[in-house]
């Protein structure tokens, strides 16, 4: 899982000159946290904190936090309200669209007594009956919830009514962590069935297979590696189409899967372009006869000038005015000259032998074009 590091605080600190101790507002959202630590031994003085469109399932290590007055959770995997009772200023919380089903956890905000704004739309726990008049009546501290200001006569309506809407959220809450029980199950049963899945797919690979399935794969592979790549491919897309087809309640455990999903493909992705990489091959720069070939893979303009006052032949290539020279690799030969821009090879065949150790290489002053100088052996005569 991924959790807060001191690296992405500093990244994310640049208005504050990347110091976080002293840092009063830092935003980490969309970051794929999965775990919150540290921000509460790190910065101290933290009065407004963005955590939204993460994969935080508790909210925890906050508790230090004494000058934090906004806390926005908006849109992670948090199940019940905990752990903020030591956020002593806390005026505004936003848990929009969490998974929060345990309403009765919202007691432990009675200890926020500066809590004026609470918003809880799009959890499950606002479908329950009661679901409102239950958090007027016992947050008596709160002036707002869900973006809709709570009136003097809804609140004492609600506190009215408290024994009866309490009785009938602990029983909506409790079918509710039934429920989820149940799903907490089917997400496990589905992650193993995936993981031998895997296991079995590892195991073909490596040839643990059936002697009829392993004269299978080498017809595969007498039918060359774009055929295989093709049905690489479509087994791929075919999995895909399953994993996206197949009906799933929305839940943390199914959020969790979709992001290590996504992760997993890009991640197969990525490899595949890097094996493409490695596996591209070198270009032919001197035949197996010797011969040397003229190249220009990074496609630059180019002059090559016969200096007969100076005895001299004068290459300058147009290289890029602002790349920087240590990405430049300027090699001399007597026939020929080799400069590798950015580890792409230019090279040139001379129409005179020169010396390499007399020859020089600069940049020019004006156009940051390569100038290279290269003395001819053949005096004047």
């Amino acid at each position: 899982f991924l959790s807060v590091t001191e690296d992405l605080v500093r990244r994310r600190a640049e208005h504050n000159n990347c110091e976080i101790f002293s840092l009063e507002e830092i935003s980490l959202h969309q970051q794929e946290i999965e775990k919150l630590e540290y921000l509460d031994k790190w910065c101290r003085d933290l009065k407004i904190l963005y955590l939204q469109n993460n994969l935080i399932p508790k909210i925890e290590n906050l508790g230090k936090l004494k000058k934090l007055e906004y806390l926005n959770v908006a849109l992670n995997n948090i199940e019940r309200i905990e752990n903020l009772e030591g956020c002593e200023v806390l005026n505004k919380l936003d848990l929009t669209a969490n998974f929060i089903g345990e309403l009765s956890s919202i007691e432990a905000l009675k200890y926020n007594i500066h809590l004026k704004e609470l918003f809880l739309v799009g959890n499950p726990c606002t479908e329950f009956e009661g679901y409102r008049q239950f958090v007027v009546a016992t947050l008596h501290q709160l002036k707002c919830l869900d973006s809709k200001e709570i009136e003097r006569s809804e609140r004492i309506q609600a506190l009215q009514n408290y024994p009866e809407v309490k009785q009938k959220i602990r029983e909506q809450e409790q079918a509710y962590l039934l429920k989820r029980a149940r799903e907490k199950e089917e997400a496990q049963r589905r992650m193993q069935e995936r993981k031998d899945k895997k296991q079995k797919q590892m195991e073909s690979k490596l040839g643990f297979d059936s002697p009829d399935s392993l004269q299978n794969k080498e017809n595969h592979q007498a039918e060359g590696d774009r055929e295989q790549q093709t049905w690489r491919t479509v087994e791929d897309n075919e999995e895909d189409r399953r994993f996206w087809e197949e009906p799933t309640p929305y839940t943390p455990e199914s959020r969790l899967e979709t992001h290590r999903y996504i992760e997993e493909k890009r991640r197969a992705k990525d490899n595949t372009k890097e094996s493409k990489k490695r596996e591209r091959p070198l270009q032919t720069l001197v035949t197996a006869e010797g011969k040397v070939l003229n190249v220009n893979v990074p496609k630059l303009r180019f002059s090559l000038k016969d200096d007969e006052e100076n005895n001299q032949i004068i290459l300058d290539l147009a290289v890029y005015r602002h790349l920087d020279t240590s990405l430049l690799d300027v090699d001399i030969q007597p026939t020929y000259i080799r400069v590798l821009v950015k580890g792409k090879p230019f090279q040139l065949v001379l129409p005179e032998e020169v010396k390499p150790d007399s020859s020089s290489a600069k940049r020019s002053q004006t156009t940051g074009h390569l100038v290279v100088s290269m003395p001819k052996v053949c005096k004047i005569i």
